[in-house]
């Protein structure tokens, strides 16, 4: 089986589960998404330096420490933050 997590899917993922609630409205979508940003922001964030690692074993270990190289660049973190939020007030705002 694939040991490795990488940074991206899992941004995608976030945002995903979003559009998912979003357009359903089934609260399922509402739980993998907290599933997956709790695992996502407990285990990719360098504690100390605040970016994130790009590849982390399934256990969430580091695998290899590089936080930006040729493959991971600074698109995918803040266009998950960016449209996460968007998201988030736009669910807010079908709620009321």
């Amino acid at each position: 089986s694939q040991d490795m997590k990488f940074w991206w899917p899992q941004c995608e993922t976030i945002i995903a589960s979003l559009y998912a609630y979003l357009g359903t409205g089934d609260e399922k979508y509402l739980y993998r998404h907290e599933r997956i940003s709790e695992w996502t922001y407990a285990h990719f964030p360098d504690a100390e330096y605040g970016e994130w690692y790009g590849y982390l074993h399934r256990d969430g270990t580091v695998a290899q420490p590089a936080k930006g190289n040729l493959f991971k660049g600074p698109f995918h973190i803040p266009r998950m933050m960016i449209k996460s939020y968007m998201l988030c007030q736009e669910i807010l705002k079908k709620l009321d």
